[in-house]
C-alpha cells in the first residue's frame, strides 16, 4: 500500500506544479481551495495530471525535486507516460548537481528548459542570481567545572565551552512537511523521520519511536513560544551533525535546544524549561565561546565571562568514564536532600572565584580536592578518585552528574597510560577540548 506521492498539476496559465504528500486527495483539495503552495493558489484552478506511488515520503519528496529541475518537455514525456523518451530529453539542472535544491524551483517551467548542447557549462536562468532558503546554526558543548547540583539553587559555577558541538542546516519548501535527518559524528544517519504541519500549525510524526516523540515535544513547544511559527505550513529540510559522540555527554541536547531556538527565533531558556529542564548552564556555554561563570539570580540565569586561563592548562585531560549517568535522576536525588544550602553555596563560590584566577597547578589540585569533598558530603556518594582511581598520583574531578561521563584530570606526568591500563581509552588533554579565549584586539 503506498504511503506517500508525487504529483504534477496543471495549473489555469498552463504551467506545472510539482510536490508530494502523504495524502494525494486531500492535498489537491488543499490547492484547489487555494491553501496549496503560493505557485497554484495564485493559478487556480489546476488540475491533476500525474501521480506516482512511493513507500516513503522522503523518497517521494526526492523525486519531486529530481521533476521540478526538468525541462517541461521532459514533463509532458512524463505526463504521457512515454517513459522510453526521457532519457534522450533534455538533463533537469538538479541531475548534474544532484544537492542544489530551491524554492526556486516553483518557477515557470519555460525558464527550465536547457540546451542540451550547453548542458555541462549553463546555469538555467531560474538559478541565476538566486539563493536557496538555507539557514546554518552552530552550538557548542558543554563542561561544568564547579557548582555542579548546586548551580541548581544559585551557586556561582564555572563552565566551558567544548570545541566539539552540533550544527543544524535547515531549506525550506512549500510542502506542509519536516523531513529531520539527524548525523552522527562519523557521518552516519541515526535518525530519520517525516512530521507532517497541519491546518492548525501543530506538527503530527509520522513513525512512531522515543526520538520522534521527544522532538514532537521540543517542536510543539516551540509553537508555544512562538505561536505563529509553521502557521504557514512551509515545510523544511532539517539536519543536524554532531562533533562528538552521542554518549560523551557533551550537550547532545542543550545544543539541539540552542539551534532550535535560533532558528525559530524563541528563547533557548524557555525552550529547555519547556522540555528537558535544568539550570541552563549548558545552554550559556552553547551560546558563548569562552569560559564562563554562570548563576541564577531570582530564578534567571546571569551569566559573565571568566578569564579562565590557566597557565597549567598542559597538565589538565579530559578522561571519558563511559558510565554515563541520567541527569535527571541525579538531579531528583539532589533535590531529596534536606540540607542547608546556604554554607555551601558560600563554599564552592569561592572555590569557583579563586580557581579563575589560580595560577598554580598544585593550589589548582587543593581546591579540586576540596570541591570534591564538599559535594561528596552533601550528596552522600564517594569520590570518583575514591572509588575507581584512589592509586593515581593527582587530583581528579567530577563533572557533571557523579560517576560518569568526563572527569577532569590534572598530573604533571602524561596519565594516559595509567587510564588506559584500567580501561579507560578517551583521554582528551585541555587545549584540544576547550576553546581558546578570544585574542584580544
Amino acid at each position: 500500500m503506498a504511503k506517500a506521492f508525487v504529483y504534477i498539476l496543471e495549473c489555469s496559465d498552463g504551467s506545472y506544479y510539482t510536490g508530494s504528500t502523504i495524502d494525494l486527495e486531500k492535498r489537491i483539495t488543499e490547492h484547489q481551495n487555494g491553501y496549496g503552495a503560493n505557485h497554484t493558489k495564485k493559478r487556480l484552478p489546476v488540475k491533476l495530471v500525474y501521480f506516482e506511488e512511493f513507500q516513503r515520503i522522503d523518497e517521494a519528496f526526492q523525486k519531486e525535486k529530481q521533476i521540478q529541475g526538468w525541462s517541461r518537455k521532459k514533463k509532458e514525456a512524463l505526463i504521457a507516460r512515454n517513459f522510453d523518451e526521457l532519457p534522450g530529453l533534455s538533463l533537469a539542472y538538479r541531475d548534474i548537481v544532484s544537492s542544489r535544491t530551491s524554492d526556486t524551483a516553483r518557477t515557470s517551467d519555460t525558464a527550465r528548459t536547457l540546451d542540451t548542447k550547453k548542458t555541462a557549462r549553463m546555469v538555467p536562468e531560474a538559478f541565476k542570481g538566486t539563493t536557496p532558503k538555507k539557514q546554518i546554526f552552530k552550538s557548542n558543548g558543554k563542561l561544568l567545572i564547579t557548582g555542579e547540583y548546586i548551580v541548581l539553587d544559585g551557586a556561582k559555577s564555572l563552565a566551558v565551552p567544548t570545541k566539539y558541538g552540533q550544527s543544524l542546516t535547515v531549506e525550506s519548501h512549500e510542502e506542509p512537511l519536516l523531513f529531520w535527518k539527524s548525523f552522527d559524528e562519523k557521518g552516519n544517519v541515526w535518525f530519520r523521520g517525516t512530521f507532517e504541519i497541519m491546518k492548525d500549525g501543530k506538527l503530527m510524526a509520522l513513525q512512531n519511536d522515543e526520538t520522534s516523540e521527544r522532538l514532537l515535544q521540543i517542536l510543539n513547544a516551540v509553537k508555544t513560544l512562538n505561536p505563529r511559527f509553521f502557521d504557514d505550513r512551509n515545510g523544511f529540510n532539517v539536519e543536524t551533525h554532531l562533533d562528538f559522540p552521542r554518549h560523551w555527554g557533551l550537550g547532545t541536547s542543550s545544543t539541539l535546544i540552542n539551534n532550535i531556538a535560533q532558528w525559530t527565533n524563541i528563547d533557548a531558556y524557555k525552550l529547555l524549561e519547556l522540555t528537558f529542564g535544568g539550570s541552563g548552564y549548558d545552554i550559556a556555554c552553547a551560546q558563548h565561546n569562552s569560559s564562563i561563570t554562570y548563576q541564577l539570580v531570582d530564578g534567571k540565569p546571569e551569566v559573565q565571562l571568566a578569564d579562565f586561563n590557566p597557565p597549567f592548562k598542559e597538565y589538565l585531560y579530559f578522561v571519558y568514564l563511559n558510565k554515563k549517568q541520567n541527569s535527571r535522576e541525579g538531579i531528583a536525588h539532589y533535590k531529596s536532600l534536606n540540607t542547608d544550602l546556604k554554607p555551601v553555596i558560600s563554599e564552592i563560590n569561592d572555590i569557583t572565584s579563586r580557581m579563575i584566577t589560580c595560577n598554580d597547578l598544585n593550589a589548582f589540585q587543593h581546591l579540586i580536592s576540596s570541591h570534591e569533598a564538599i559535594i561528596s558530603n552533601l550528596n552522600k556518594m564517594e569520590t570518583v578518585k575514591s572509588i575507581y582511581f584512589n592509586d593515581f598520583n593527582g587530583a581528579i574531578k567530577s563533572l557533571g552528574a557523579w560517576g560518569g561521563d568526563f572527569i577532569l584530570v590534572c598530573s604533571e606526568n602524561d596519565p594516559t597510560s595509567y587510564f588506559r591500563k584500567k580501561g579507560f581509552e578517551t583521554i582528551i588533554p585541555y587545549s584540544d577540548m576547550v576553546k581558546p579565549l578570544p585574542s584580544s584586539p
